[in-house]
């Protein structure tokens, strides 16, 4: 029996830590709070989906609590409405309304007492129609790129 040895390369530690440009905009102290991934297109979005401004609210709320993709958000109506100061049934009545739409899913859950608990939020349907609008917001990237390219490119040198 021959005994092999594993080889391991050393590593250099990089002296320059790469600071994120959200790190450079808001500085460590705030950053180091964490902070919540709202994609663009959600945004731009907000009124082409109709969700209100009191909806988005809730969903931004929702994604700063989901930091772990297979661990869906649960905080309770009562901390949403508190962050937000707003009264909890206008929490209840907008998820429902964000339900209905398709954007979230609850699923209601017990505690180990056997009380309702906080809902658990599934917000795949709002990731699925995000992603379904991507080829859209792509197709107006490249067709704004080509109107700069032409309007920046001299008379004499354009193809079209």
């Amino acid at each position: 029996m021959t005994n092999k040895k594993n080889n391991v390369v050393a590593l250099k530690a990089d002296s320059k830590k790469r600071i994120s440009s959200t790190e450079k905009i808001w500085g460590k102290p705030v950053t180091g709070h964490g902070y919540a991934a709202v994609p663009s297109i959600l945004l731009k979005s907000q009124r082409r989906l109709g969700i209100n401004a009191t909806q988005m609210n809730i969903i931004i709320q929702l994604l700063e609590y989901w930091y772990d993709p297979t661990r869906p958000p649960f905080p309770t109506k009562k901390q949403l409405a508190e962050r937000m100061g707003v009264h909890p049934k206008t929490i209840q009545l907008n998820i429902r309304e964000l339900e209905q739409a398709g954007y979230i899913k609850r699923e209601k859950q017990k505690t180990a007492s056997g009380d309702w608990g906080s809902n658990i939020y599934h917000l795949g349907g709002l990731v699925a129609k995000i992603k379904a609008l991507e080829p859209e917001f792509t197709q107006a990237r490249k067709e704004k790129a080509a109107i700069t390219k032409k309007t920046e490119t001299p008379k004499g040198r354009r193809t079209a």
